[in-house]
């Protein structure tokens, strides 16, 4: 290993610049860039060096990095992080224009499990990718970020909804439409567009031909708590796992091969070509040991920690855990097990994790299983395990809010998930 830091500072910074999966995959290869990873080509021949340190990115919004190790991954196996970039939101829809009463509006599309009530009355901004015809006639794309509040979803008062408080079903398509501003004309969002790409600095747009907007809470990322234990913020689930999952890689030694695969689409279900039941990985791997043969002999030999965030035991909300498995934030890293399969642990990665928790300076590790009458949500964990046949065990960090706008985690379980990682990636032994 050739560090051992984390810093929630630098966190906080990384989730303030990665309002989308497209700002978060171009942050992630910034970082990587600037600690020497060299960015490949999926279209073009790969020419990898024992050693050497790469990342590839596909449509955007999903990203490989790995470290081509010095030892052999057919006879030491691959050291494999997984999480997801993508995070519930309001997307804009493809025509989303209205105009009621008055108020210039925008239309929504709700993306993967929302928790919609935290989204009323939230300082929203926009941002995403749009993709244009320029005036040479050349496809291209830019990424953009109104980054001020542009908009909100403004609650109905509870003088008109006096059973607003008595468990009122919310219908999105009815009652979520963002409101922008007063004007007697329909708002030409796409004129709007432009207008914003070039206060961004781009230049020479004839035609905005589509988008992937969505919107965000632009409240910043804070630490809060009597003695400041408590990190809030929007997309912990799942850019915490992104960010610590990078992070330890370019702290890795380049000993043993090790990859962190951010997918997207996580929230709606992975079935995309950026997806964890997309190729995406299988194709990296692929490149890493092109002879079939080895490749699978690697695989075989190799381990995944799907890392994404954990349910920590709600206060308010406690008889909804099992009572012997009910994480505690700031309580260490939480292996997540599923009789069902919703997650991929079995018992012997969850022994490996263990066992890897006491090589060095002990980290604490906690379990979760949901009540046996409740059914889990689910990971990239089983669906890569099943495309891959690679031996997976699901891991994240306690929170709060899972799902919600503003999500809950602990100021000190993000370095001990770092080290954890850290130490996987540089473990000679992958299975007991």
């Amino acid at each position: 290993m050739t560090g051992n830091t984390f810093n929630n500072q630098d966190l906080i910074q990384f989730l303030q610049d990665s309002p989308t999966p497209f700002h978060a995959v171009l942050s992630m290869s910034q970082r990587l860039q600037a600690a020497g990873f060299v960015e490949l080509n999926e279209n073009e021949d790969w020419s990898l060096q024992p050693g050497g340190k790469y990342f590839v990115v596909r449509s955007g919004t999903a990203i490989a990095a790995f470290i081509h190790g010095v030892e052999s991954s057919v006879d030491h196996g691959i050291r494999v992080v997984g999480a997801h970039t993508d995070s519930p939101c309001l997307k804009v829809k493809p025509m989303p224009s209205k105009l009621s009463n008055g108020y210039q509006q925008l239309s929504i599309e709700v993306y993967g499990g929302v928790l919609l009530a935290p989204w009323f009355d939230r300082d929203l901004s926009l941002a995403g990718r749009v993709v244009y015809r320029d005036t040479s006639g050349a496809l291209k794309s830019a990424l953009i970020n109104f980054k001020r509040a542009i908009g909100s979803v403004p609650s109905l008062a509870i003088h008109l909804d006096r059973a607003a408080n008595e468990g009122r079903k919310i219908n999105p398509h009815v009652e979520m439409d963002v409101v922008l501003g007063q004007s007697t004309q329909k708002l030409d969002f796409k004129l709007l567009l432009q207008e914003q790409m070039q206060l961004e600095g781009y230049e020479n747009i004839a035609e905005i031909l589509d988008f992937n907007l969505s919107f965000y809470d632009v409240q910043p990322p804070a630490v809060l708590g009597l003695n400041n234990e408590f990190l809030a913020s929007a997309r912990l689930d799942n850019l915490l796992s992104c960010y610590i999952g990078i992070n330890s890689l370019i702290q890795a030694d380049t000993t043993y091969t090790s990859v962190v695969i951010c997918n997207d689409h996580e929230e709606v279900g992975s079935r995309s070509e950026v997806g964890a039941q997309g190729p995406m990985l299988k194709d990296v791997l692929s490149r890493i040991n092109p002879d079939p043969q080895a490749n699978q002999k690697a695989i075989r030999r190799s381990l995944m920690l799907s890392v994404d965030n954990a349910h920590g035991i709600h206060p308010n909300y406690a008889s909804k855990h099992d009572e012997n498995h009910g994480p505690i934030i700031n309580a260490g890293p939480v292996i997540k097990f599923d009789a069902c399969q919703g997650y991929a642990t079995n018992s012997d990665s969850a022994a490996f994790v263990r066992w890897l928790a006491t090589k060095g300076e002990p980290i604490a590790l906690q379990s979760f299983v949901m009540r046996a009458d409740m059914r889990c949500g689910s990971t990239i964990g089983p669906i890569t395990a099943t495309e891959l046949g690679i031996q997976t065990v699901d891991i994240g960090l306690a929170t709060f809010g899972m799902h919600s706008v503003r999500e809950l985690g602990g100021v000190k379980d993000g370095e001990q998930l770092n080290n954890l990682l850290m130490r996987f990636m540089s473990t000679e032994t992958l299975k007991l």
